[in-house]
């Protein structure tokens, strides 16, 4: 294995543990989904870094549609979100100023996927009210929370260039951080992953 492989897992390694430690001590601050599985009393383990992403395809705002399998080869933040969700609200704005590093950069991509039923009619007047400019994608049949086993909101995903799962973080956080930066500046940086 070479450095730059090793040192791309310790950082994605990193990222997760942080996330999860974050978990542990500030309790799950997200709103959960049931899923037809949960209902019934069935256990679903969530999806876990190192799996292959699943594609999707998703319309934007503007009604274009937007395929992960078109993103191979870029570092994809995936953020599942909804309007009403209170813990996603919080998160955004950091998730605009990790955007706001980042948008230069041809090999990254920010997705915040909106699971409000209403669809375009409740995101697109929350989304100019806030002023955010990264790439919002609706998904107002929830084909994400199956796909992805998303059992509540927020739930971000970072995707490497090769479509593996690098990190997954439940619930709220602040992604504007000097070590999510760092985290995935080093990402960027390997053209491995």
């Amino acid at each position: 294995m070479e450095i730059k492989d090793r040192i791309l897992y310790l950082v994605a390694g990193i990222v997760v543990l942080t996330g999860l430690a974050l978990i542990v001590l500030s309790g799950h601050r997200g709103a959960r989904i049931e899923s037809p599985s949960q209902i019934s009393g069935e256990s679903e383990a969530p999806v876990a870094a190192g799996s292959q992403a699943a594609n999707f395809n998703l319309e934007k705002l503007d009604g274009t549609t937007v395929s992960l399998e078109s993103l191979r080869g870029k570092v994809v933040f995936l953020n599942v979100w909804a309007t009403w969700c209170e813990p996603c609200r919080e998160e955004m704005p950091s998730m605009q100023t990790l955007y706001d590093d980042f948008k230069n950069n041809k090999d990254f991509v920010m997705l915040a996927v909106s699971q409000d039923v209403k669809g375009r009619a409740a995101v697109a007047p929350y989304v100019a009210k806030n002023g955010y400019r990264f790439t919002i994608l609706l998904d107002p049949e929830n084909k994400m929370m199956e796909s992805y086993e998303i059992s509540g909101v927020p739930e971000t995903f970072i995707i490497d260039r090769k479509g593996q799962i690098v990190a997954h973080h439940m619930g709220a956080f602040d992604w504007s951080r000097p070590d999510v930066r760092d985290a995935l500046q080093q990402l960027l940086d390997s053209k491995q992953g």
